[in-house]
C-alpha cells in the first residue's frame, strides 16, 4: 500500500488528468489574448539586435514567410518591419484538429541610436530568417569616453586617520 503513493502518478490517476485539465485551460486562455477578430492567432516574430563594430545588425525569425510577404521601411532613424504570415485553413471532419502554429498579420519598430544612409542598409532572407545591415554613419562613429582613474595620492602623516590639512586663517600667532 505505501508504494502506491511513493509511485510516480500515471496519466490515469486523477493528479495527472487535474494537471492536464489544468493546461488546457491556461493554453484556451492565453491562445486568444491579442489575436484578432475570427479566432486567428496572432504572430509576433523573435527580433535579435546586436551591436557591431560597424554598426547594427537585426534578425528576425521568420518561419512561413517568403521576402514577398515582409515590408521593411525606414523613416530616419526609425525601423519597422512588417508583413503577414498565413494561417492555412484545414476542416477535418472526424477525430480532432490541434493547432499550435500561430499566423496574422505582424508589426515591429525599433528607434535606431543613429539614422543609417538608407543606400547603405541591406537586408537578406534565408530559411525563415531576416538580416538587416545597418552601418553606422561616419559621424555617428561612437567617440571614446573613457575617463582616466587616477590612484590616491599619498598623503603625509596622519591622512590616513582621516585628519584635514592644517590652516593657519583664524589661528592666534
Amino acid at each position: 500500500m505505501v508504494s502506491r503513493f511513493l509511485a510516480p502518478f500515471s496519466s490515469s490517476e486523477p493528479f495527472g488528468t487535474l494537471q492536464r485539465e489544468i493546461n488546457r485551460v491556461f493554453d484556451e486562455v492565453f491562445r486568444g489574448v491579442g489575436a484578432p477578430a475570427g479566432g486567428a492567432v496572432s504572430f509576433a516574430p523573435s527580433i535579435d539586435v546586436h551591436e557591431t563594430p560597424k554598426g547594427l545588425e537585426i534578425t528576425a525569425e521568420l518561419p512561413g514567410c517568403s521576402e514577398k510577404d515582409i515590408q521593411l521601411n525606414l523613416e530616419g532613424d526609425l525601423i519597422t518591419i512588417a508583413g503577414e504570415k498565413a494561417g492555412e485553413r484545414r476542416e477535418e471532419r472526424e477525430g480532432m484538429r490541434l493547432s499550435e502554429r500561430s499566423y496574422g498579420s505582424f508589426r515591429r519598430s525599433f528607434r535606431l541610436p543613429f539614422v543609417p544612409e538608407q543606400d547603405k542598409v541591406t537586408a537578406t532572407f534565408d530559411k525563415g530568417v531576416l538580416t538587416i545591415e545597418l552601418p553606422r554613419p561616419a559621424q555617428a562613429q561612437p567617440a571614446s569616453n573613457r575617463i582616466p582613474i587616477r590612484g590616491a595620492a599619498p598623503q603625509g602623516p596622519g591622512a590616513a586617520q582621516g585628519a584635514r590639512p592644517q590652516t593657519t586663517e583664524g589661528q592666534p600667532t
